[in-house]
């Protein structure tokens, strides 16, 4: 199967989700050695799960397939650019290649503009819309420390 042929199954699950009015006009798949592994919708407002994003509902559907918290050897076709949460998911999950349709420039044209996010990320903590603030009790590395000495952790 082509490119191509992946990218209208992603945009299938997409306009499937806007016309069943079960979330936002965004599907993905996951694809290894041209099978599809993964399929995700948007489901935010359907499970009231703001990272229930295609993208990431795709990895989550793939690595259990897999059974395996990365996705070496393969590839996501999207619907949509990713957005800031979901690049994310996509570095961590280690797929080779992304593919998308629109653009965020077309995402945000109907409303789904995640600027304000790529703007907050270069802010100073200070200066961010949301507070973050450090606080640190006696141990508050105890667990990085205990991780780091653990002869038995899975790296990943």
């Amino acid at each position: 199967m082509s490119d191509f042929h992946f990218m209208e199954k992603a945009i299938e699950l997409a306009l499937n989700n806007v016309l069943t009015k079960q979330g936002g006009p965004f599907g993905a798949i996951v694809v290894k050695d041209g099978k599809i592994i993964g399929m995700g919708k948007n489901e935010v407002t359907t499970t009231n799960d703001p990272t229930a994003h295609a993208e990431v509902q795709a990895i989550r559907d793939a690595c259990r397939f897999l059974n395996d918290f990365q996705l070496t050897d393969c590839e996501i076709y999207t619907s949509c650019e990713p957005c800031p949460m979901c690049i994310g998911a996509i570095y961590w999950a280690r797929p080779k290649a992304v593919y998308y349709a629109c653009t965020k420039q077309d995402a945000a044209k109907i409303g789904f503009d995640d600027q304000f996010i790529y703007d907050q990320l270069s802010l100073p903590f200070e200066n961010r819309k949301i507070q973050m603030k450090k606080i640190f009790p006696t141990n508050g590395d105890l667990p990085f420390r205990t991780w780091e000495n653990a002869n038995d952790k899975v790296e990943y």
